[in-house]
């Protein structure tokens, strides 16, 4: 074991992890932040671009703007956070400016800080974290957080470098690991298991937005790009070549109803000029590598088309935030980005895109400089403290009850496919429908009394393990929250229940692990109102 200590430990190595560590370090703290794979190239950000909520503090551009985001919130979002949002961004972006990054300039040579291309944005911000002293463990995922009775302290993980185990005793931790996108194959998205969601549950952090998950995004069937905006240049059309609809990646219902039928095809053929065309090359060029691979000219070659499943990734679920410094229920655990829950700015409606790259940047800012407070108020340091594992699931010789102790290895491989069986397929969980989530649910509940079991003891065993404990909870807390919310709002709907209902303008707040508890928490009143019912799984 290798023993560390820091005032702050970040674990996650996207944007919203890198802003945490710059954050915290800015304030006086030392740092530690561990990735599971490398920071600035691991994550859904690093191999794309990314659209920004940039907007001048002119105030009544900014009011329309924020208003016109909470009514498409199902006004869920809180009007004074998406300004915060707003506020944080301008100014952030000021400093990667200064920092040197090569924002594109306009006629008259202003800056348009609207845009950031991943690879030099997150190899900035891998520099810039490393200036501020950050200590940065690449290659290490944290598979358990340390607590004692005053809280959260720290996390234990592996080392895939040299094979060992590691220690950080911290007495602040900002969880930045991401959402949850169950192996889909997603650009970028396979380090986002959901593991930060299980580690912070397992010391009795609540989560919320859970039930907006009905996020897919188009992809080349062949690849695993999900930037889906040039297809707003594509026609579509079907196997024998009858044309289906013109343009839009997301036009509501219409490829997830199109691909339940048979393969649907796109082609860019709206980009009728070589101009238009190298306009668009240059704007997403990532988008045309698997494309250029194939052999296959986008603009006058259509290809197929799939929907890859995005999960908590560009859902909205995450976390549960009680304060402006992104805390969470438990005492000195903070979170940011995917990981945190992300109605106060997107409510009901999805986070991708602007929204999320935004959301990471500020409360990446917010979660460090509050961890950071709290841990250098604190009289004693971390490794004086009684701190215990808190890992319970998917990890070797632990479990919440004796009787599901079992002396067969845990089959990850068989387990994956079968969380994904229940999280992919349109008709499930696109399409969802009461008794059919139902029945789902319960199978989830038979997948997570599989989890217990012995472990292989290779890192690549010890950690898929864990990541499949993870998916199977992020499963079953989505589809628990998605049956206890029973109208169609945002990005959650249910067949027999079409029409918003105003007297469920609440948030749902899911917590537990074995047993999953639910209740309702009233935006207007400020109270919680208990509702009263349990989901017992297992």
């Amino acid at each position: 074991m290798d023993y560390m200590e820091a005032d702050v430990l970040v674990i996650g190595g996207g944007p919203a992890g890198a802003w945490a560590a710059w954050s915290a370090a800015r304030q006086g703290a030392k740092v530690i932040l561990a990735d599971k794979g490398y920071l600035g190239s691991s994550g859904a950000t690093a191999p794309g671009g990314t659209n920004l909520l940039y907007l001048p503090p002119d105030r009544e551009l900014r009011e329309k703007a924020v208003q016109q985001r909470y009514k498409e919130s199902g006004y869920l979002a809180e009007p004074e956070w998406i300004h915060r949002v707003l506020n944080q961004v301008y100014e952030s972006l000021i400093w990667v400016e200064g920092w040197g990054y090569p924002f594109r300039r306009d006629e008259e040579g202003v800056p348009q800080r609207d845009h950031l291309q991943g690879p030099e944005y997150m190899k900035l911000m891998r520099r810039q974290v490393s200036r501020a002293g950050v200590r940065i463990l690449d290659q290490s995922p944290a598979l358990e957080l340390l607590v004692d009775d005053h809280g959260v302290g720290g996390a234990r993980g592996i080392s895939r470098l040299d094979g060992g185990d590691w220690e950080v005793r911290a007495n602040a931790v900002v969880i930045a690991t991401g959402g949850c996108a169950f192996l889909s194959k997603g650009l970028g998205c396979n380090v986002l298991t959901g593991d930060g969601l299980l580690m912070a549950t397992e010391l009795g952090a609540e989560l919320s937005g859970m039930e907006f998950t009905r996020q897919y995004a188009p992809s080349a069937a062949f690849g695993t790009v999900t930037r889906g905006r040039l297809l707003n240049w594509a026609t579509y059309t079907s196997e024998d070549g009858t044309v289906l609809q013109g343009g839009g990646p997301r036009a509501g219902d219409f490829l997830p109803k199109m691909l339940s039928k048979g393969s649907v095809y796109a082609m860019l053929n709206h980009a009728d000029t070589e101009e238009k065309r190298q306009i668009l090359r240059k704007s997403h060029a990532i988008f045309f590598l698997p494309l250029d691979r194939a052999g296959i000219d986008p603009f006058t070659q259509r290809f197929p088309l799939t929907l890859r499943y995005e999960g908590t990734v560009r859902g909205t679920g995450g976390i549960r935030l009680t304060d402006d410094d992104c805390a969470s229920t438990v005492q000195g655990l903070y979170a940011a980005g995917d990981a945190a829950t992300r109605e106060r700015v997107t409510g009901a409606k999805s986070g991708g895109g602007a929204f999320n790259a935004s959301w990471a940047i500020s409360s990446g800012m917010w979660a460090g400089a509050g961890a950071a407070r709290f841990a250098l108020a604190q009289e004693r340091s971390a490794a004086a403290r009684n701190l215990k594992p808190a890992g319970r699931y998917g990890l070797a010789g632990r479990g919440s009850s004796s009787s599901s102790q079992s002396p067969e290895p845990i089959d990850s491989a068989a387990l994956v496919k079968a969380v994904q069986q229940e999280v992919f397929p349109l008709d499930i969980n696109y399409f969802r429908s009461e008794p059919v989530l139902r029945q789902s649910l319960e199978r989830l509940h038979g997948l997570w009394a599989g989890i217990q079991g012995t472990v292989l003891h290779t890192i690549q065993g010890r950690l898929r393990t864990r990541e499949t404990a993870a998916m199977i909870a992020t499963a079953r807390w989505m589809y628990t929250a998605a049956l206890e919310r029973k109208e169609t709002r945002g990005l959650h709907m249910l067949q027999e229940y079409p029409e918003t209902d105003i007297a469920q303008q609440h948030r749902l707040i899911v917590s537990g692990l074995e047993q999953i508890r639910v209740y309702a928490e009233r935006l207007t009143e400020h109270r919680e109102l208990r509702l009263g019912q349990e989901a017992v799984g297992g």
